[in-house]
């Protein structure tokens, strides 16, 4: 039986669909491996946010090139789309596919498995012309609890530092409404509780789709209904997606869990504007608060940018103290990393590595006492932790409503099971309790 390995960079999305991909690879008869072990097939699905994702693209390829000569290399994803012919340059490299028509990459293999001389091949197409959602989907559980359910593709905000839209394309492009319900009614039947709805801008969703008038807010409504399915998550959204109808309809849905990303990139409005964010800071404060008066207990999270061109001392400093009095739950820090095709590349005042990093470990400090602070006020309260995985010496790991990491001790197994958790202990990343 062949062998196939992945390896994974990036997001939610790029997850979903390596799941997808692979359960291609099964139905063709291959045997999955991991990603570090000797593979007759290796795929890579590359993130390229960042200049430290693509170094890790290329050395995982020349890493696994070593461990077996003989391996057919496939390197997919946000990397290949907007590089593709730096990629194909790379020796060890056979097949470059980007963002689009995955569903063929088991025909592609064969087809360099068959070939004579050397192995090479490229399908990748101009993204911008794509119009259609591509339908690849999962239906089996890989004993995992936690679905990634992929319902829209694209993105046409271009912020400035962003290669996402040249990445995934500028055109929105949305699922087919029953389709979706159909893999989440699959997924429930294959022994998952929980879905999480993802995209490259999941809050445009629908956007394509004006003349049946359907928004993000109907998706949750319709996998609210289907039996099997306990929890409902969303990916990041922007914040100008929560509207008094949104937030008003998702507070009454038991099912749709407390916690919210909402992505905010920085806390000073000047900072805002040169990203090409679409919204102010008071804007996103009046929708936090709107959550937290509405919806107990929910959890916030966002990702920041230190170090943007132009940002000066003062425009960090009204960051900090902005996210210092928002006190929300986690913040991912990210330090800016210039991406060749954006506007922000070729922006003046660039800031320096080393402020970049003073200033995320600013950041970093701020985030561990926030989190703490959150974490504090859920001590001696009950929740319902979905149990993932083992960790070890007879303890699990789980996520509560408003996705918090909590470890319990149990002499059984209750990986894949929802109990009750009264929280007793808050550590530095997650919190302890015990079964009630």
């Amino acid at each position: 039986m062949k062998k196939v390995a992945f390896y994974t960079l990036g997001c939610k999305v790029n997850q979903y669909e390596t799941e997808a991909m692979l359960e291609m690879f099964k139905e063709d008869g291959y045997e999955q491996v991991g990603s570090e072990d000797y593979a007759d097939v290796y795929v890579i699905n590359t993130c390229t946010v960042t200049h430290m994702s693509d170094r890790k693209s290329r050395q995982y390829i020349r890493r696994m090139k070593k461990k077996n000569p003989d391996s057919i290399i496939a390197v997919v994803g946000c990397y290949s789309q907007v590089s593709p012919e730096e990629i194909l340059e790379i020796e060890e490299v056979n097949l470059v596919m980007g963002t689009n028509e995955r569903r063929t990459i088991v025909d592609e293999i064969k087809k360099l498995e068959q070939a004579q001389g050397e192995k090479k091949a490229s399908t990748v197409d101009d993204i911008m012309k794509v119009r259609a959602f591509e339908e690849i989907e999962i239906s089996q559980s890989n004993g995992r609890t936690r679905a990634f359910m992929k319902i829209q593709d694209g993105c046409d905000r271009f912020c400035t530092y962003c290669i996402i839209p040249y990445a995934r394309g500028g055109k929105v492009r949305s699922r087919d409404m029953e389709s979706i319900v159909n893999e989440a009614k699959t997924l429930a039947e294959n022994g998952y509780e929980e879905v999480v709805l993802t995209g490259i801008h999941v809050a445009s969703y629908g956007k394509d789709l004006r003349e049946n008038k359907v928004g993000l807010l109907d998706v949750i409504k319709r996998i609210n209904e289907i039996d099997g399915i306990k929890r409902i998550r969303t990916s990041s959204v922007e914040p100008v997606l929560f509207t008094d109808e949104f937030v008003d309809e998702v507070s009454k849905m038991e099912k749709v869990m407390p916690h919210y990303h909402l992505s905010l990139q920085s806390g000073c409005d000047d900072t805002l504007k040169r990203m090409n964010r679409r919204y102010t800071t008071s804007e996103y404060k009046e929708i936090v608060d709107k959550l937290r008066r509405e919806i107990p207990d929910v959890a916030i999270t966002t990702d920041v940018i230190v170090g943007f061109p132009g940002e000066t001392e003062e425009e960090f400093d009204k960051t900090y103290n902005y996210l210092k009095e928002l006190e929300l739950s986690q913040m991912h820090i990210f330090k800016y990393s210039p991406r060749k095709g954006t506007k922000a590349a070729d922006m003046e005042n660039q800031v320096n590595p080393q402020l970049k990093h003073e200033r995320s470990e600013k950041l970093l400090n701020l985030n561990k006492e926030n989190f703490k602070k959150f974490a504090s006020r859920m001590l001696n309260k009950e929740f319902d932790v979905l149990f993932e995985q083992s960790i070890g010496d007879n303890k699990y790991e789980g996520l509560t409503p408003n996705y918090l990491k909590t470890i319990v001790e149990s002499n059984d197994d209750i990986a894949g099971k929802i109990l009750k958790v009264k929280i007793t202990e808050v550590k530095d990343e997650y919190i302890e309790g015990i079964l009630v």
